[in-house]
């Protein structure tokens, strides 16, 4: 194939700009707006009707846009129709009541600030267990068949001797359950109440719910007790939602009125209720009757508030304590789910838990305890989770004078312990902390036998966390409550309470009481390395600390804070703690600091993060520690003292040479480093500053190869050339690019990015399109050849083994057009500041351009063989692309005033569209181009080149 010369066009860098910049046009928005409501016409057409006629068009005018949805539906969606038609006096409530609803602000209704019952379950659960066999009662629930033809009579006869069948005795004992045993035993019978119910054997489900709510009154296993009260209410509470939406046989609003509901519904409810009146013994009818409290709204308005005070009032025919309070906490939370407004109720309902609260101390719960083995402080714990659940529902919006009015009735009742904590659990924490010293004088007055004081103290602490108390209480506050913290025994106690009381320490005083809890907690957690079983609470002391003293230097300059975070030898957590501590610093670090006691504590804890990683790390986890490190370093800074910060970066990279990402900041930061000093010195380096760049690129030069990324390499030798010679580091820039070029043969054919092997070429394509770029403005070395990097790279790229179903050998090939076609001109786009490019040096000699040329034909010649074997037909289709591409290369940078360059440009343009895959479009725009360009000065040569561009239409 006859080689083409290449000439390539001079160029007018400034004018060219100058045309290509945009014409400034001013534009009058008058009232507009893009983010004003749009005005929209709407067009409503009614639809021709079944019969056939049609009704007029009307137009209004709407200044807020329409729902395209609503207006296609004329405003009602299909199931309002469908509710419409189905009951019109339905629909009218429902829509009257959603006004009112809408309209009025409903205060009695329960908010989502109000902690409900099922985030408590799973504590309870996990907190009250035992290893000790269960036992359950287990009934036979199989249906009896009855004749269809059977009498009303004959058939309610038939299910009350099944109830009555149920209570006489049955049902089998299960004996010797695991607590495991006993939880799927409960879950199976829960399963069994809703396969009864949805086959629609009622009498079944009613069973299973009155033998469930009997397990209730069994207190054998005293210790799982609250854990059974959780599992078997569950199944009370699937049946009342069961037992509600049965009764409910079309929708309703929520505050509907007893009129609108039908006769049906209010049958069924009374039926219900009648079963459950026939339920022989207390506590199963009892729960039942509360499961479906909710029924009674479909009677009568004041259904609700009669029952409560009635099954309150039942409560007290319960016998033993514990059964009896858990009873008043179903009662609680069903009275909160449907009335929660009827307050008196709730409060009458603690009231009468105060009235028999002695019983705790009696013969015969004394003996019990006995039997079972079980010592008063732990029996006492088992009431905890039903009063703090029914005073919690007492004290909601409540006012403050009922948390005098409970304060009076626990001093009366000899300031129990366990009442006293509930009442500080359930109250908020404002009207507590107003109150902290009357607290405190109670506590000290407590009986400690039943009830440690330290979780007293604890409760107290928990509410000063969330609200103040009276400024001038405030120490004394602290004094009391440290004096009996620090008296504390036991480790786990101790720091149960401590971890409270280190947030009121940090959140009220100064360094030094943060400085002295910190060395308390120090001398009690260190004796028989305690802290070992306190990791958590001691992670969460330091979260506190570093949340209220977030300024750094005042942190670390408490003088027991380090010693505190040895304690944490386990590796695992200590990493945590760190990372917990530098991601405060990255938050709140609002000025680059140099002070050294925080960098010499950040780098000991930034060594520990680093320190931790290993062969097993996962990336992720790597790439979070990486960041912290990299947040902190970007942080240090000595100001004009560069050595001293050039110093602090080599100290860096030995600390931290197994997380990549941060070697990878640290040459960012150096290269950073050398430009800062650049600037400084306005481009004219010293004798200092100049031995001071060519350190900080040594150091990239000496890091650079210590990195496994293949991209990350050759893009740092690129960006660090680029800075050497910004620094008039030339021999180092040459270094750096030598060191690039002799890199691009090692590029795999596929690489991992975010986890997954992706082809190479790309991301090689992108990094040689850069190279290009900036080797335009790299000065040639005297001892070297004319353009010896641009040709070491061409030789790089003609040994790489590039895939056969991809042509970026010939896109770069294009590129390198490109680069050469720029160098040959008199005055070079760019520069750098202070380095003398090829257009000084060569000045536009001759040979200088003869070699250019030459390259530029070898490049041609390159790209016309690969055309060449695109001929085949899978392959014409990039064969038209690459032919255009290459089109607009020569178009762009060529002289197509040579007649070998134009013809070649002809030639290219027909064989895009010879087999028919050219994009018309594309084409069509490029010839418009062309044409437009002709009329520039010295571009009508372009006009007999846009007569010989025929257009092809595609058939």
């Amino acid at each position: 194939m006859a080689a083409f010369p290449w000439h390539a066009r001079s160029r007018n860098y400034v004018s060219e700009s100058e045309v290509c910049k945009l014409e400034s046009v001013p534009l009058d928005f008058g009232d507009y707006h893009p983010l004003k409501p749009i005005t929209v016409t709407e067009s409503k057409t009614k639809k021709m009707n079944r019969k056939g006629s049609t009704s007029s068009t009307s137009s209004s005018s709407s200044s807020s846009v329409m729902d395209p949805l609503s207006s296609v539906l004329d405003g009602t969606d299909p199931l309002s129709l469908f509710a419409a038609a189905a009951d019109p006096v339905t629909t009218t409530a429902t829509m009257d009541s959603t006004r009112k609803k809408r309209d009025k602000d409903d205060s009695s209704a329960v908010g989502s600030d109000f902690e409900p019952w099922s985030s408590k379950r799973g504590e309870i659960l996990s907190r009250y267990t035992t290893t000790e066999k269960l036992s359950i009662v287990s009934g036979s629930f199989s249906r009896k068949a009855t004749t269809t033809g059977s009498a009303v009579s004959e058939k309610v006869r038939t299910r009350l001797e099944e109830l009555d069948d149920l209570e006489e005795g049955s049902q089998k004992e299960l004996l010797n359950l695991t607590q495991q045993d006993y939880m799927n035993r409960i879950e199976e019978l829960n399963q069994s109440l809703k396969d009864a119910w949805s086959s629609d054997q009622k009498v079944k489900a009613l069973k299973i719910v009155i033998q469930c709510s009997k397990l209730l009154s069994d207190t054998t296993v005293i210790q799982f007790y609250p854990s059974k009260f959780v599992l078997i209410t569950d199944i009370l509470d699937t049946f009342g939602k069961s037992v509600t939406i049965s009764g409910l046989l079309f929708f309703l609003p929520d505050n509907f009125s007893p009129e609108i509901v039908n006769d049906t519904a209010k049958e069924t409810c009374l039926n219900w209720f009648f079963k459950i009146a026939s339920i022989r013994e207390l506590i199963p009818r009892f729960y039942v009757e509360a499961a479906i409290l909710k029924c009674n709204k479909f009677l009568s308005k004041t259904g609700i508030s009669e029952c409560l005070p009635r099954l309150t009032s039942m409560i007290r025919g319960i016998g033993d304590p514990l059964v009896a309070v858990y009873a008043r906490a179903y009662l609680c939370r069903v009275g909160m789910e449907v009335a929660p407004q009827l307050k008196e109720s709730l409060n009458k309902n603690f009231f009468d838990f105060l009235l028999t609260f002695k019983q705790i101390h009696g013969d015969t719960v004394q003996n019990q305890l006995v039997v079972q083995c079980v010592e008063i402080p732990l029996y006492l714990t088992l009431y905890s989770p039903a009063i703090d659940w029914i005073l919690q529902c007492i004290a909601y919006h409540a006012p403050e004078v009922l948390l005098t009015e409970m304060m009076e009735r626990c001093k009366k009742l000899g300031n129990n312990a366990l009442l006293l904590n509930s009442v500080m659990s359930a109250f908020r924490a404002e009207f507590i902390a107003a109150r902290s010293m009357d607290f405190i004088a109670m506590i000290k007055e407590c009986d400690e036998s039943g009830f440690p004081k330290h979780l007293l103290f604890r409760s107290l602490g928990l509410n000063l966390a969330l609200a103040d108390p009276p400024e001038n209480d405030r120490l004394q506050i602290l004094n009391e409550a440290w004096k009996v913290i620090t008296k504390l025994k036991n480790p786990q106690d101790y720091i149960n309470c401590a971890e409270v009381w280190v947030e009121y320490t940090c959140r009220h005083f100064t360094k030094r009481e943060v400085n002295t809890v910190l060395a308390d907690v120090i001398k009690h957690m260190t004796p028989d390395r305690a802290f070992e079983d306190a990791y958590p609470q001691l992670q969460s002391i330091i979260q506190k600390v570093i949340t209220y003293i977030y300024d750094f230097s005042l942190l670390f300059s408490v003088e027991k804070f380090l010693p505190f975070l040895d304690m944490f030898q386990k590796e695992s957590v200590r990493v945590e703690v760190c990372k917990c501590i530098m991601e405060s610093f990255i938050k709140h670090q609002q000025e680059s600091t140099k002070d050294p006691v925080i960098l010499n504590a950040l780098l000991h804890i930034c060594k520990t993060m680093h320190d931790s990683v290993n062969a097993l790390t996962l990336e992720d986890e790597k790439r979070m520690l990486a960041a912290l490190i990299n947040g902190f370093i970007k942080m240090v800074s000595f100001g004009r003292d560069f050595e001293q910060q050039l110093s602090f970066y080599v100290e860096a990279r030995s600390m931290f040479c197994n997380l990549e990402p941060v070697l990878v900041q640290l040459i960012h930061s150096v290269n950073q480093l050398a430009m800062e000093t650049r600037k400084v010195m306005k481009g004219n380096h010293s004798r200092k500053t100049a031995a001071f760049v060519r350190a900080c690129v040594a150091f990239c030069f000496i890091t650079i190869p210590s990195l496994s990324g293949i991209f990350t390499r050759l893009n740092l030798y690129l960006h660090s050339g680029q800075v050497a010679l910004a620094n008039q580091c030339l021999s180092q820039a040459d270094a750096f690019f030598k060191a690039a070029v002799s890199l691009v043969p090692e590029v795999p054919k596929m690489i991992s990015v975010d986890g997954k092997m992706r082809p190479s070429d790309a991301f090689l394509l992108e990094f040689l399109c850069n190279f290009f770029s900036t080797l335009l403005v790299v000065p040639d070395h005297p001892e070297q050849g004319v353009l010896f990097l641009v040709r070491g790279l061409l030789n790089v790229i003609q040994d790489y083994t590039w895939e056969d179903n991809n042509d970026d050998k010939v896109r770069i090939y294009t590129n390198v057009l490109h680069l050469l076609s720029a160098m040959t001109q008199e005055t070079y786009i760019y520069h750098v500041d202070k380095v003398d490019s090829n257009d000084t040096l060569y000045g536009g000699d001759s040979k200088f351009l003869a070699e250019i040329n030459k390259l530029c034909e070898t490049v041609i010649a390159q790209i016309l063989d690969h055309l060449k074997t695109l001929g085949k037909e899978e392959t014409l289709k990039r064969q038209s692309q690459l032919a255009l591409y290459f089109f607009n290369t020569i178009l762009a940078h060529g002289d197509l005033r040579n007649n070998k360059l134009n013809q070649l440009s002809v030639n290219l343009w027909n064989l895009a569209q010879k087999h028919g895959f050219a994009d018309t479009k594309t084409m069509v725009k490029t010839l418009e181009y062309i044409k437009r360009q002709s009329k520039q000065p010295g571009m009508s040569h372009l006009t007999d080149l846009a007569l010989r561009l025929p257009l092809q239409s595609r058939t």
